[in-house]
């Protein structure tokens, strides 16, 4: 996974269960917005980002990227969330922004729970 975006890398890592050095990939000062259905959870420090990871309910989440890509000094991922390896929770959208150490100074992630921009057949890795 070296040649893996900064994106890619940090929703594996937090994927994986290791939530502390997911959050390492993140500056000190990152200012976040995190958009769920009903609410929106905003952030502007490493410890901001740490409590709400760690206050999510405790479930076998995984976050399928099915899109990635990059613009200078921002990384783009869509993909669905899976709970168990089996249900498909929804879909969402993450923008990050690098600073010129390679940290992720801005975060911005919205989830819904229906809408997919991407046919049903796509959103489930399945292609024509």
């Amino acid at each position: 996974m070296a040649d893996a975006l900064v994106i890619e890398r940090y929703y594996a890592i937090l994927d994986s269960g290791r939530i502390d050095d997911a959050v390492a990939l993140l500056d000190e000062s990152i200012e976040f917005a995190i958009v769920l259905p009903g609410t929106v959870r905003r952030g502007y420090s490493r410890a901001d980002m740490l409590d709400y990871l760690r206050g999510r309910p405790p479930v076998d989440r995984r976050h399928v990227l099915l899109r990635t890509s990059s613009a200078g000094d921002v990384q783009f991922a869509y993909g669905s969330v899976v709970e168990n390896d089996v249900k498909t929770t929804g879909y969402f959208l993450a923008a990050m922004h690098l600073d010129s150490d390679g940290t992720i100074d801005a975060y911005e992630v919205s989830f819904d729970t229906e809408f997919s921009i991407l046919t049903k057949d796509l959103a489930h890795g399945k292609r024509d």
